[in-house]
Order: C-alpha cells, then structure tokens, then sequence
C-alpha cells in the first residue's frame, strides 16, 4: 500500500497549501531542490497560479518546478516528458476538419439511405454531437464492438437506425482517419498518458513526481495518477477528499455526489481511504464550514443522521453559516448588479481578492459589463465567444447577408456596423447608409440582390419626382455610392447564387470582400479588421477554417454562413492585458485550486449549476451502460464536488435569479438542501443575509436621481404662424383625439418611418378591395349588369394581382373577398335604383375662415352618390373596423360629416354645390358577417352643421398662441399606441402609461 496518496482538505487553499509543503518538504537551502521536481496540475490557469506563488513565497531565489498541465492538458505538454525517439505518436486531427469530415459521412449515410437528404450545415451540426459521442466512447474506454448488442428486435425502429448510422461510424471513420494520418484528439490524449505511463514504470524519474489536483475523472488520468502514487519520489495529492464522512455513507454514494468521483479514484488506485493523509492540517476556520457542507450533501439514504444534528442544538451549524450568505435576485440583470456590487467592494479592503466562479456565461458577461460603471475590466476566464466580438459579428453578418440575399434587415445590421467603411472615410458612409434606409429600403422587401434595391431606388425617385425635389436630390446622390458598393459586394453575391461552391473558395471570397468592406479611406480593411486580441483569433479562425476544409466536396452556399458562425460562437477570445490583479470571473474548471477572500458562486440554478444531466442524441441509458460508459449524472457529481470545495472558502456568497427569460427558476438542488437543513434546525433566510443588502444598494444605483416623480405632460405651444393651416378631414379626428400628433407631423415635420420588410397585410388588403369596388363602380355606374358579381370578381382577382400579395395570405383573403362580393353587389343592386350619378376616389377641400387667415379642408372621398331622391349620399368603405354610430354623432369620428360640409360648400368641382342626404359606412369584411353598414339618414344635415361648428371651434381654439398642443386627450383605446406617443413620452407622465378609457 503507497504511502504517497494525500489530501488538501476543503476549504484550505489548494495552491497555497501545496507550494508550502513543497517548499518546507524539499527545503530552500539548495537553489536546484526544486528544479528538480515535475509537477502536474489540472489546468494550465492552475500552473500559473502556482508558478505566481512560488514567485512570491521564495522571492524569486530559487529555480521552480517543471509545471505541466494534465487533466484538460494540452497533449504537446505531456508528450514534452518522453525522449524524442518515443514521440512516435500520431498527430491529433483537429477539432475543426474532424467535425468537417464527419459532416461529410453524415451526409452520404443520409443520402445513401434514401430518407432525404440534408443541408451540409444540418450534417456539421449532428457531427459535432457525434464528435463528443466518439469522445466519451474514447474516453471511457468503451466498447464499439458492442453496438451490435444495442437496439435488439423489440426496441424501436429509431433505435434500430441510430444503431445503423452509429455502425457506419464505427466501420467507415477509422478508414477515415488512416487516411488522414491521425487520430481522434481524444485516442491521442490517452495513447500520451499510457505512454508517458509506461516510461515511468520502465524508468522511474530520479526527482519528485507530484500530481497534485486531479480527480482522476478520465480513466487514462486515472492509471497514470496509479503510476505515479507507485514512483519511489511519486505522491498523488487529491482535491478535499472527505475523510470524515461515515462509511455508511460512503457505501451510498451516487454519481451525483461530490465524493463519487474520489471513491472511483481511489479503487483504481488501489488505496482505501483511511490510508489517505492530509497534505496538511485543515485550517479551523474552515472545519464548521466544510462539516456543514458534508451534512447538506449527505447521501439520501443516511439523511436520517440530520436528526441527531437537531437533538444536540445548532451551535456548530451557527458556526458553518459564518461567512455564507445567500442572495436571491428578481431576475438576471438584479442578480449580475449585485454581483458586480460585491466585486467592487472587494477592492476597497487593502490587497483583498474576490471572483465570481459560475458556469453561466450569459451571467458572466453581464458582471463584466457592469464592472465598467466604475471603468474596470475584469478577466473573464472563458472570454467572449468571437461571434460576439466585432469582428467577429461582422464576419457573420456579411455571410449571412450574402445568403440573404442582401435583403434590407440583414443588409443594414452589415452596413451599420462599425467596422463597415466601404473603402471611403466612415462619417460619408454612415450617413449614405442612413440615406439607404430612409429612402428605399422602408416599406415591402425589394426583388433580391442589389439589382432589386436598385430597382427600388429607381421607383422612390420616381414618386418623389412628384412632389419632393429634395430626395430626388438624395437619390441622385445615392446611386453612384450604391452603385460602388454593390460592385465591391458582387464577387459574394454571385458566388452564393450558384448551387455549389468549395468551403474554401467561399472562405476566401468572403474574407476579400470583408477586408475591401471594413477599409477606410486611409487604412486597409485587414488592418482593422484583424486588428487585437479578437482580431487576431478571427485571423487565427479563418486560417484553421482553411487549412481543415482541405479536400471537402463543394457544400450548397447557403450552409456556409451557420457553419461559420458555429465555429466563430465555439472560438474563444480571451482577455490578453488590462484585467484586475485582484478580481476574476471563472469557469468551474479553471476555478480548481484557485482561492480569494471573497468567492461569489453564481447561477446556482438547476439547469444552469448543476446543468441538466445531459440527453444522448444517439443512445438511451441502457445502451450507455452496455457500452460501457458512464451514466450522465456523472457531471452532476463533478459540479457538485466544484460546489462543495468552492463554498468551503471563509467568506462566500451564493446567489441565483428567481426568473430568467419570464420564466421562474428552481433552486440549485444543493441550495434546497441547505435550505431544509437550516430550516429543519431552526434557522430562518434571515441567517444567510449578506453583510450588506447588495440588492438595495444595486437597485438604487439603477434608480434616477428624482425616483417617483413624474414628468410634466408635454404641451407645446408653437408660434400661431408655425400652426398648420391645412388639414384633412381624417386628421381632424386625430387633432381632436391627439393633438400632439398633429403638432409632430406639420410643425416638427416628422413622419413615422415604415418598417423594413413589411409583410402584405391589412392595409394593402384595404387597399386592393378599394380599387376593385372603384373599378367596378366607375364600369356600372351607367347600368346595373346582371353578370355584375363575376365583375366585381375579376376586378379583385385584378386588383390582388396587382398588389403582389402572396398565396399563403390569398388562401386566408380571397374567400372572405368572395363572400363580401356576393353581400356587396345585392346590396348595391336596391341601392341602385335611387342613384343617378356615382363619382368615385374624387378629391376636394374647402376654406373655412380663421382668426389669422383661411383655413383648408380637404378629403379625397371613396364615393359620392348623386341621388334621384334628391342630394346626395356620401359613403366611406371600410375593411376593417366600421366607426360606431354614437361616434359619428359625438364628432369623434367627423369624416363624413365634414365632407358633407365640404360638399356643401361647393368643394368637390366635379359635383359642384350640393348638400348631403345621405352618409353611410360600408363595412367589407367577408367573414361570418359579410359586411356591415352605418346609415345616417334624417340626421345628416344636422350633423354636417355640428362638424362644421366644431371645426371652427377647433380653428379658432388653436389659432391662440396660449393654446396646448396635448398629447392623448382622447385615445382610440387606452392600450392603443400612436405613431408619436414615445416622442410625447406618454408612458413617463401617466400613471398606467396610456391615459382615457376605451370607447
């Protein structure tokens, strides 16, 4: 039995502890004792640290150690032990060309197999869960040989197709690979530990050999670790093994325990653990802690010994909170502001260190981000994954805009971004790009590719010939810019419309055009563009992409773009320089044998810390124990033993989100057994508050300075000769409900910009069956025909036609366009007969006398019928809601009634002067009521007087400087938003954000 198995007990600092002993086993007294000696650590962060450390504790008076990396170790690091003519190992294939290699036999089994086909970008994503899948079979040592054993007859088909594809694997990828000249990264790993294994057996090192914070997760580890623990100077020094815990219990563990893993360790080592010694002594500071932390993580089955803990009192639970506190935030932005809080603190206290460690990198980020309220940068050990970085993201959308087309959305998120330059000095280009978007790309999606912008260009300078000499004057401008930069874009864009290209040819493609896109009018696009730490990694990207795509049969282009923004999502950039000396935010793996004074253990959500006990995509539970590999609820073990050693430190905070995304969050399953623990002794949440209320503090921060108070409502009051004096009869309604929006549109001159890509929707619907009943109206307005229902058919199937709209949305609108058709011709059909001339979409206005001059109204009415009656009716069409009639006789809908007026007053010159007998909303809808209409009759005069009355109400009221432009005085609904409401900053100055009851 080896005496040279030892622990460094939870809540010591592993680093620390161990390069003391170290120094007091191996003495200062000789420069060359230690130099002697060769070290293994689990991370390469874990040999910096300690490298710092034996800096510090020996005053740079001594050679250190050879400090070499294992448990995530980089495989030329351990191949750097054996003499040159033993390196006689395969390469490792890369990550990069194994995943594109495996797509490419994804997808011939796909095709093979007749079942369809698959998009290459599909096959890259099922080859990067087959990678793993090889992994773990590598790393576990399992069996392939066994597939044949895994889907018998009474399973189900799926599996018997999993076992097919799986079979094809195991029988066509090592061909692969001989080809190739390599090997899985993961069989390389092991065949490095095996041989580096067997050289020390054949010939042990003269020196030291110290493997120091593994546990011996991967079997190969775990066998060298046995070698090792055997060499005459080897000792294995395992990370808070529990000594302490009862043999009942460590019988009972599960994979999902902390101690799980150490009880595998120490059977392959063949040691007990009673022949375990401690490294050193733990710290009794720590010892209420770590006993604490031993009894919330206890077994379920010996939960039973809590009852004894509850008979003999709390006081040593008393001691193990000191020190622990929980925070539980609203949401992740509350729970990330603490966070940051506690950091910041930490720095008030002289050389005091503090990290956050969690395996949330959305959470991780947003810490970061908060820490630059008071300009630090921390380091981020995981760093920001390259897509998010800028060039990065503009790599991705380049691609991406390319494949779509340069459809308006994607092709402004490329142009808008900072690195976009297009060769010319970037304020000319920003502001071109900002012309692009106003004044073409609003509104329905143009044809494809620049051509359709160009297109699109041509019809609004088309239209603004009409009436604005000004954009014309834009667009004249626009073109030649818009002309460069479709040339500078042409070589993507052709590329991505032929139906095959190579990986290769794409990747250069793309990196030409992004290198002519980011230059300046004085620095080189690669200048910028591969400019810094994230520069340099997207270089490092695009070269490896290259090098890996070697040899793959041409892909369609439009897997190209995920596939490059998967491995720019999966590249890492890492902060280099400029980060705190005394702050961190790190993964689990690299928070191993790292210690602080202040540790705040982030995310302890389940799902997030411990993730969800992952689903193998290709085998169910009983195939990965027939195979041999380990059940998924082994990594649930390893966080647990990350949490158990991580909360053993002497000043710790929890903390976790009640909500994310909406949705509540369950509590990290080590954070409900402290809870039932504390609360079965006694203990209340007040007994796990931080120091200080991190929350309240953090949420004041987030207040503004005057907190409660509401802003005044806006009331501009412009000078009377800035007030409009022209309006139409549908803005008179408005002015009455929303006065503001009017002061908006005609003093300030602003006008809401369409979104981009619009879809075809009610309003070109609308739109569409106005100018079919117009057509049809100005066709039969001399005789009724008796084919006039196909009429009015063929007139909407023109109309619709004309208005582009696709077929998904005619499936939905023709047959209500049918039905409403059928209701509107038998109605028109009695109508007729007291009608003696229609005029149909004709325009007209009236001056009405103002204080400081004349006042103009003007309206283009649908129809105005001459009737045999006498006078004549005025009718409105309506494809969505019709106006209730009370609101025509309050004059909160005015529009007939003032068109009566101006009909009266002689306004329509084709009709000349005529009152109104009539008004009449004709609804159009065509569902279960095919339509609907709001008649006004006898009461049509009086209501033309009353809109006319008002309306010079209106006129004079805001023809007074002293009058108000208010916003919402009488809204349509009050959760209904207008196009100016977020200028008048509604939702600041009334209490439930829209003010007024809905009608």
């Amino acid at each position: 039995m080896p005496a040279n198995v030892l622990t460094i007990p939870a809540g010591a600092p592993f680093a620390e502890t161990l390069t003391r002993g170290l120094i007091a086993r191996y003495g200062t007294d000789d420069p060359l004792a230690l130099a002697g000696a060769t070290i293994y650590l689990p991370t390469q962060r874990a040999i910096r640290t300690l490298a710092e450390i034996f800096a510090k504790e020996l005053g740079g008076a001594a050679l250190l150690p050879d400090l070499r990396a294992l448990g995530d170790a980089d495989d030329d690091d351990i191949l750097l032990a054996l003499p040159e003519h033993e390196l006689a190992l395969r390469p490792a294939i890369t990550p990069m060309r194994q995943q594109l290699l495996l797509a490419t036999l994804v997808k011939k089994w796909k095709t093979a197999t007749g079942s369809g086909t698959l998009s290459f970008a599909q096959a890259a994503n099922l080859a990067r869960g087959l990678a793993g899948f090889l992994a773990d079979i590598e790393r576990q040592n399992a069996d392939l040989a066994k597939l044949d054993d895994l889907a018998p007859a009474d399973l189900a088909a799926h599996w018997a197709e999993v076992h097919k594809f799986l079979c094809i694997v195991r029988d066509s990828w090592p061909a692969i690979l001989e080809e190739e000249g390599t090997v899985n990264p993961t069989a390389h790993r092991n065949a490095a530990l095996a041989r580096l294994a067997e050289r020390f057996t054949a010939q042990p090192p003269q020196g030291p050999v110290i493997a120091a914070g593994s546990t011996g997760s991967i079997p190969a580890t775990a066998k060298l670790l046995g070698v090792i623990a055997n060499l005459p100077g080897g000792a294995v020094i395992l990370p808070g093994l529990d000594r302490e815990l009862d043999e009942k219990s460590w019988a009972a563990l599960d994979a999902g325990h902390p101690q799980f893993g150490m009880k595998q360790l120490l059977s392959e080592l063949g040691v007990a653990r009673k022949d375990v010694i401690d490294w050193a002594q733990p710290l009794p500071q720590t010892r209420a802690r770590v006993n604490l932390l031993r009894e919330i993580l206890r077994p379920a089955p010996t939960t039973d010994a809590w009852r004894a803990i509850a008979k003999r009192g709390g006081a040593d639970v008393t001691d193990g909170l000191k020190g622990l506190s929980l925070i539980e935030a609203a949401g992740p932005g509350e729970e990330a502001a603490a966070i940051a809080l506690i950091l910041r603190e930490a720095l008030e206290k002289k050389d005091q260190t503090a990290a956050l460690i969690t395996p949330d990198r959305n959470l991780a980020r947003r810490v970061s981000v908060d820490m630059a309220r008071w300009g630090l940068a921390i380091d981020d050990s995981a760093g920001r994954p390259l897509a998010k970085t800028p060039p990065g993201a503009f790599l991705c959308l380049l691609a991406e805009a390319a494949d779509a087309q340069f459809a308006p959305v994607h092709l402004l998120a490329l142009l808008k971004h900072p690195l976009a330059s297009g060769g010319e000095d970037t304020p000319t280009f920003r502001r071109h790009v900002r012309e692009l978007d106003r004044c073409v790309l609003r509104g329905a999606r143009p044809d494809p590719g620049f051509a359709g912008i160009a297109t699109a260009m041509k019809r609004a300078r088309d239209d603004a010939q009409k009436y604005n000499k000004r954009l014309v004057a834009i667009l004249d401008d626009l073109k030649p810019w818009l002309d460069n930069l479709a040339a500078l874009l042409k070589p993507l864009e052709a590329l991505f419309a032929k139906r095959g290209a190579s990986i290769d040819e794409l990747l250069q493609t793309h990196v030409a055009v992004a290198e002519a896109l980011a230059a300046t009018d004085d620095i080189p696009g690669a200048a910028r563009l591969w400019a810094g730490d994230a520069g340099e990694a997207a270089a490092n990207l695009v070269a490896n992409l290259g090098t890996a795509c070697e040899g793959i049969a041409d892909i369609e282009p439009g897997s190209y773009p995920p596939l490059f923004r998967s491995f720019a999502e999966s590249t890492a950039v890492r902060m280099v320089r400029g980060s705190h000396p005394r702050l961190a935010i790190l993964g689990l793996q690299e928070a191993r044998l790292q210690s602080f004074d202040v540790i705040v253990l982030g995310g302890l959500n389940e799902g997030t810390w411990p993730s969800a006990a992952s689903t193998d995509p290709w085998l169910s539970r009983p195939m990965r124990e027939t195979l041999g590999l380990e059940p998924p609820e082994r990594a649930i073990g390893l966080s647990a033993h990350d949490f158990a050693t991580l909360a053993a430190g002497p000043n710790v905070i929890l903390t976790r989100a009640r909500k994310a995304e909406g949705s509540p969050t369950i509590a990290s399953r080590w954070l409900q057994r402290l809870e039932q623990f504390t609360r079965g002794l006694g203990f209340d949440e007040n007994d796990l508050n931080p120091p200080q209320d991190y929350m309240a503090i953090a949420n004041a921060l987030s207040e503004p300075e005057r907190a409660g108070e509401r802003i005044a409502r806006p009331a501009p009051t412009p000078p009377v000769e800035a007030r409009p004096t022209s309006l139409s009869v549908t803005e008179i309604e408005t002015w009455q409900r929303d006065p503001y929006a009017i002061y908006a549109k005609h003093v300030l001159g602003l006008r809401p910009l369409d979104a981009l890509d619009l879809d075809i929707g009610p309003l070109e619907r609308g739109n569409a069956i106005h100018v079919a009943l117009e057509n049809f109206i100005r066709e039969t307005k001399d005789s009724f025909p008796d084919d006039a229902q196909s009429r009015l058919i063929a007139h909407g199937e023109k109309a619709f036609k004309e208005a582009g709209v696709p077929k998904a949305a005619m499936a939905l609108w023709w047959p209500r366009f049918l039905n409403a058709a059928h209701w509107f011709v038998a109605g028109e059909r009695e109508r007729r007969a007291n009608i003696r001339q229609s005029f149909v979409e004709i325009s007209g206005s009236a001056s009405f006398p103002a204080p400081n001059g004349e006042f103009s109204l003007r309206c283009k009415a649908d129809r105005i019928d001459i009737l045999l009656s006498g006078g004549a009716a005025i009718v409105d069409y309506k494809t969505g809601a019709v106006p209730a009639a009370k609101q025509v006789r309050v004059m909160l809908s005015p529009q007939l009634p003032l068109e009566g007026a101006i009909l009266a007053k002689g306004g329509f010159k084709e009709i000349g002067t005529i009152d109104a007998a009539e008004m009449l909303y004709i609804g159009v809808k065509g569902d279960a009521q095919p339509g609907k209409i709001v008649h006004f009759g006898d009461e049509t005069t009086e209501l033309v007087a009353k809109a006319e009355e008002k309306l010079r109400t209106y006129i004079d009221a805001f023809a007074n400087i002293k009058q108000p432009y208010w916003p919402r005085v009488i809204p349509f609904r009050k959760d209904f938003a207008g196009d100016y409401d977020h200028l008048a900053r509604v939702r600041e100055w009334s209490f439930t954000g829209w003010e007024g009851d809905e009608e």
